[in-house]
């Protein structure tokens, strides 16, 4: 069964009133009308990377809930759920049973041997694509005293997996068979892209390996009535190059791009992007990473990046840098911009509703993150008392805080064009780009009789939608 076209939240199982049962009651009492699917970020026991180190997908922490919490919510939304493709966690009955057995451990050919994969010299490791300050791998000691070195992306709790071994392969399928088992429509592949290691390249992306892998995940996720949303963050053209092989693409320039188009007035790079970008992707805004600028390299001119990163770093943490040579042509070193949409637009309501009205008319299917959802503000305290700058955007919510919210205009607007847009049959039709000047954009739905439009005016920020009224025959106005 086929993704449903309307509007998905992304959440963390933990942070809209503590755990999946206050989840479910938030969303059935807020969004039941609103949305279609639920992106729950990973529920998995984990000891690393919010969440991303999971020991299992086989198991729901006990602090988040149940698979019957799951269940529950999988009966009513289209569930996705992130597999952790790239690497598994050190705490894991796999890893541990490698470190007690070594090359004897029937587990032990999942992960990487760095010392088996020859000479590595210091040019090699210059073009590896790595996400700490240091080379990613991690000196292991087992049960006898002997050593080995294995490959780390990430933390060095997150202990990467082998994609020429067939025991990878094998649980993957166990996890996808299970978790489909539990109603799962959408699996998220995170960090998928580090997959591919061969010395001499960057290790990332690697052509046209990682396509092969993606391929066989898809394969396997179709065969069990699910589809996959691969995660990458760089080129656009790789976005494309994933809906070209059949596999639904993040539509990750847009956040970007609507910045640059809101606080600019300048439709031009927008429309340009809108007439060609995947019409089967998930377009997001914000998610729990920051505002990713490699995804817009290309689309925005490097001067206009750079004033975007200039404007909206002063209302940012301490943005992600890049950790690669290998990367040394893109601008800057800036990887990600760590603040809320909603600060990201200076707590401008209608232009904050601007950049949701064109997201939710762009092709593809919407995902609206929690934070983004109830317009929420950068949580300094909360980056300040972390390791992690990310934090500015992942606030925990209680219940109170949800229901106090939700009746903020700015959020009541924008649930409001949630509800159409999940619910007005037109987006089931053909997209069109229609004219309009430089400082602004207009874009319109149509299906057999049902049509909508949206024209956002981006010097002043105005947003209005027209669409038929089937039942009544006229053509209606909502000043979103």
């Amino acid at each position: 069964m086929s993704l449903r076209n309307k509007v998905q939240l992304i959440v963390y199982p933990d942070r809209l009133g503590g755990d999946l049962k206050a989840l479910r009651e938030i969303v059935d009492s807020h969004l039941s009308s609103a949305i279609g699917g639920l992106h729950i970020l990973p529920l998995y026991p984990s000891n690393a990377d919010s969440g991303f180190s999971p020991l299992t997908h086989k198991e729901v922490d006990p602090v988040y809930g149940s698979w019957d919490d799951v269940e529950a919510l999988s009966s009513k939304y289209d569930l996705c759920l992130d597999l952790t493709i790239n690497h598994i966690s050190d705490e894991s009955v796999e890893f541990k049973d490698f470190l007690q057995h070594g090359m004897q451990s029937e587990y032990a050919d999942l992960f990487i041997h760095v010392d088996q994969l020859g000479e590595i010299t210091p040019d090699d490791l210059a073009k590896i694509h790595i996400r700490k300050e240091k080379e990613p791998f991690r000196e292991i000691t087992f049960g006898d005293g002997s050593t080995d070195r294995v490959w780390c992306t990430f933390t060095e709790h997150q202990i990467d997996l082998n994609y020429n071994s067939p025991r990878t392969y094998a649980l993957m399928e166990d996890y996808i068979r299970f978790l489909t088992a539990r109603g799962v429509k959408l699996f998220r592949l995170d960090a998928f892209g580090y997959t591919t290691k061969k010395i001499g390249t960057s290790c990332f992306l690697v052509e046209p390996d990682v396509y092969e892998i993606l391929r066989w995940v898809n394969g396997v996720a179709a065969e069990n009535d699910a589809e996959i949303l691969p995660e990458v963050h760089d080129h656009s053209s790789y976005q494309y190059a994933i809906a070209l092989h059949g596999m639904r693409p993040y539509g990750f320039a847009l956040p970007p791009l609507l910045l640059h188009s809101l606080l600019d007035a300048d439709s031009t790079y927008l429309k340009h992007w809108l007439r060609m970008c995947p019409r089967n992707q998930i377009t997001v805004l914000d998610t729990h990473d920051g505002i990713c600028i490699p995804d817009v390299e290309g689309v925005l001119p490097t001067e206009k990046i750079q004033d975007l990163i200039h404007n909206v770093s002063q209302r940012s943490a301490d943005p992600i840098l890049r950790r690669s040579a290998a990367n040394i042509h893109s601008v800057g070193a800036i990887y990600q911009l760590t603040c809320t949409y909603y600060d990201a637009l200076k707590q401008n309501d209608d232009a904050y509703i601007a950049a949701r009205a064109i997201q939710l008319f762009a092709p593809g299917i919407p995902q609206i993150y929690y934070v983004g959802w109830l317009a929420g503000e950068n949580d300094v305290e909360s980056a300040d008392n972390s390791d992690d700058p990310r934090e500015i955007n992942r606030h925990r919510y209680s219940r109170e805080q949800v229901d106090a919210a939700v009746r903020k205009p700015v959020v009541r607007r924008l649930m409001r064009m949630m509800e159409f847009r999940s619910n007005y049959p037109a987006f089931d039709g053909r997209f069109a780009l229609q004219y309009s000047n430089d400082s602004s954009v207009a874009m319109s739905w149509r299906n057999d009789e049902h049509y909508c439009e949206l024209f956002v005016d981006l010097i002043f920020k105005k947003s209005t939608i027209r669409y038929a009224d089937p039942r009544s025959g006229r053509t209606l106005t909502i000043k979103c």
